[in-house]
């Protein structure tokens, strides 16, 4: 029995919906147990793309998908995937989702607060997605959340829903200059969405243990990247919730004995969507030439992403706070044809060099990447399946990487279908 996560080991879009999808094969259970719609999973199966928001991504797999207590769910985004999945024959129904009953929702204070806040605060801003995925992140810190078990009491939800309202009218009014919202068409609409989910939603903690009692293997599918934490990441420039491997636990009921693996999916170079510090980011024509090559767009926002060489002193950050036992390099064929590459061994800071990740954005920011260059090569590698085929110099790329990170590579995409991949050491076998 294996009961492995997938995390980002950066900041988030490394390419863990193709992973996942690929590993979900061989899972009986997907979890998703943490963030929101705030993220999304490309996958591309025979030609096909799927974007997936919320609905773990092993729901291509017809594996039971799982949306843990930690993750913050808006119905109406749930049930619009639900329904573009059921319309291209995909089965969504109760007998294979499963919500947390403690999962908390999205309200549309929340979107409102967010997309206001981000107005107010200009040049400024954090550079969210406009979700409302913090205010409900806060809401259930401060004990002021609605989770599903109260949405489905439609008597629970709307007094629940008018006492809240209350307070979030008074600071849309009069601190953000945001037009206040109505109770009632705001209950009338979510008693529609409790009634569409109500059959999905199950305490998802029994179910997992109930599967981990069968022997069953469990896959845990986390979103955004580690450095995205609300904890470890570039605070304040990260999300709202635990990306790394240990909020599996806490966002899926789950107790640690029962992870056997935690893998880190590794983009072969370096990609931020929004602001804050970058210290390899690239803005020459090389940046702009891995930009396109890797269609370089953010899956939820459309956000043209920032491009810059790999680092390995994030990622060695990453290796750590994750405990990472193996790691899936992806995108490894957007680096064709590149002369030469560079690789972030460590950070100049006033002179010294320095090999750890600063929680200071004002020095992270300040800090200069030192480079170790490695020769390129101007093969097309998407069509190879065996690492033992891949040139010599992508295969001394992928060397230096394992040595620098000390942690072995299980798997190299090289290409966005499924059947792009080379698979070094399978986790689940």
């Amino acid at each position: 029995m294996s009961n492995i996560v997938i995390v980002g080991t950066q900041w988030g879009d490394e390419g863990k919906g193709k992973i996942v999808d690929l590993l979900a094969e061989y899972a009986d259970v997907v979890v998703r147990f943490q963030g929101g719609n705030n993220a999304g999973h490309t996958m591309v199966v025979e030609g096909e793309q799927f974007i997936s928001h919320l609905v773990p991504s092993g729901i291509l797999q017809k594996k039971t998908c799982l949306i843990g207590n930690g993750v913050v769910v808006d119905p109406s985004v749930l049930v619009e995937e639900l329904d573009k999945l059921k319309n291209k024959g995909i089965d969504t129904g109760p007998n294979l989702l499963k919500i947390s009953e403690k999962a908390h929702v999205i309200m549309p204070y929340h979107k409102q607060i967010d997309l206001a806040r981000e107005k107010m605060k200009g040049d400024q801003k954090i550079g969210t997605t406009g979700r409302g995925i913090g205010p409900c992140y806060e809401d259930k810190a401060s004990r002021r959340g609605i989770r599903f078990v109260e949405l489905i009491d439609a008597e629970v939800f709307k007094e629940t829903v008018h006492a809240v309202l209350e307070e979030k009218n008074f600071y849309l009014k009069h601190y953000l200059s945001a037009e206040p919202l109505d109770p009632e068409p705001i209950v009338q609409q979510y008693q529609g969405y409790a009634e569409r989910l109500a059959p999905h939603v199950v305490n998802i903690s029994i179910v997992m243990n109930q599967a981990v009692k069968a022997g069953k293997q469990i896959l845990f599918e986390g979103a955004q990247g580690t450095h995205l934490d609300i904890d470890h990441g570039t605070y304040p420039f990260v999300t709202s919730s635990n990306t790394v491997s240990g909020n599996a636990c806490c966002g899926a009921g789950i107790g640690p004995k029962e992870i056997t693996g935690v893998i880190g999916i590794v983009k072969a170079y370096t990609t931020r969507v929004g602001r804050g510090p970058f210290p390899t980011e690239l803005f020459d024509e090389i940046g702009d030439t891995i930009q396109k090559k890797g269609a370089e767009f953010g899956a939820t926002t459309g956000r043209k992403r920032r491009c810059g060489w790999l680092d390995t002193v994030l990622l060695q950050n990453a290796v750590r706070l994750n405990g990472l036992t193996g790691l899936v390099i992806t995108k490894l064929d957007v680096l064709d044809g590149l002369e030469s590459l560079k690789i972030c061994t460590g950070y100049e800071y006033n002179g010294e060099i320095i090999d750890d990740f600063p929680a200071n954005l004002k020095i992270l920011g300040a800090c200069k990447p030192v480079f170790e260059t490695l020769p390129g090569w101007p093969e097309d590698i998407s069509g190879l399946r065996k690492l033992e085929n891949l040139p010599k110099n992508a295969r001394r790329y992928l060397d230096r990487i394992e040595e620098l990170l000390e942690t072995p590579i299980d798997i190299v995409s090289v290409g966005p279908g499924r059947e792009e991949t080379i698979i070094v050491n399978h986790p689940f076998t």
